[in-house]
């Protein structure tokens, strides 16, 4: 009779037990809201590369080291570029100088060393006129040869041709340079600033900064290889913002928002973090493999991104993560 109630105690008590941890269970996999979740840690990455080409001359961080935003990482060979930088800036002084004698116009002494030759050419104009008149007279009344009058005529219209010249080359010296030639060399002195210019942010880019605060993740080129624009030279993990990759099957799509809180844990820590889900796919896409559900991993889900707003070293690329959903609000 003992035995037999003993039996029958010993199997209530299994079957509580039982009950216990089935409810445990279930508590446990439902989470706050009776929906849980399953994803991995998304730590975005960065590879930094120059955008010149030239020599690595040094690297300034070790893999782990965590680095803040504007913090000097990597440099290549800057004397290049220096030399590059100051043949640009002396050919924009010179354009400019060339601009500034354009628009000064020329100078007084050229102006009345000019006018001096119109002057000259003058005189010698109206000498060789008189000379002509005197020669037509005399030829007129036989006194002089037609050689003659011809030979005064002559001179008399090379003196007016000179005397034209002279004019005209004072005139171009009081009115200065076209405005043509202006106009180009105010273009050749923009187009060499812009050069110069090129050539300060080519000087800038030897040196290699970090983007905002991370992580080295790994130095993918040492010192004294070369390397070429966009080849990368360190591989960073951003510290901020971590996200979570979740997966949602449709039947509980409506039981989470944008927005919406939640809380996380992983398996290597007790850790509790927080987040909230800031995106939800509008289409729908097989469970991945690195994902452990429940359900089949054929099954139909909808991709959701978690921000995760206490993140630390404790949520490392890739690492699974367990979410559960607050009680969304009425």
């Amino acid at each position: 009779m003992n035995h037999r109630r003993s039996a029958i105690a010993a199997a209530v008590l299994l079957a509580t037990a039982v009950v216990a941890g089935l409810a445990s269970w279930w508590d446990r996999d439902r989470g706050p809201t009776g929906l849980r979740l399953y994803g991995n840690v998304d730590i975005r990455q960065v590879e930094l590369a120059f955008r010149q080409p030239g020599r690595l001359t040094s690297v300034a961080v070790e893999e782990g080291d965590r680095v803040h935003a504007g913090q000097w990482v990597a440099a290549i060979d800057a004397a290049p570029y220096r030399q590059a930088l100051a043949q640009a800036a002396a050919q924009v002084r010179a354009d400019a100088a060339v601009l500034t004698k354009l628009e000064a116009g020329n100078r007084p002494q050229e102006i009345a060393e000019a006018k001096a030759a119109v002057e000259r050419a003058q005189a010698t104009y109206r000498n060789a006129e008189r000379d002509y008149r005197r020669e037509r007279l005399m030829r007129a009344s036989n006194a002089a040869a037609q050689r003659s009058l011809d030979a005064a005529r002559a001179a008399r219209d090379q003196a007016a041709a000179e005397l034209a010249s002279a004019e005209q080359a004072l005139s171009l010296q009081r009115a200065g340079a076209r405005s043509e030639d202006i106009a180009t060399a105010r273009a050749t002195l923009a187009a060499a600033r812009a050069q110069r210019d090129q050539a300060r942010i080519a000087l800038g880019d030897t040196r290699l900064y970090a983007p905002a605060a991370a992580t080295v993740l790994s130095r993918v080129r040492e010192p004294g290889s070369m390397v070429g624009p966009s080849e990368p030279v360190l591989t960073l993990n951003l510290r901020n913002p971590v996200y979570v990759r979740a997966y949602v099957d449709e039947p509980d799509l409506g039981r989470i928002v944008p927005g919406a809180t939640v809380t996380l844990h992983t398996d290597s820590s007790k850790r509790v973090y927080h987040g909230r889900i800031g995106f939800i796919a509008s289409q729908a896409e097989f469970t991945p493999k690195s994902v452990e559900t429940p359900q089949l991993r054929t099954d139909l889900v909808y991709r959701l991104r978690i921000v995760v707003s206490d993140a630390d070293e404790g949520l490392r690329q890739g690492m699974p993560v367990t979410v559960d959903v607050a009680e969304p609000r009425s």
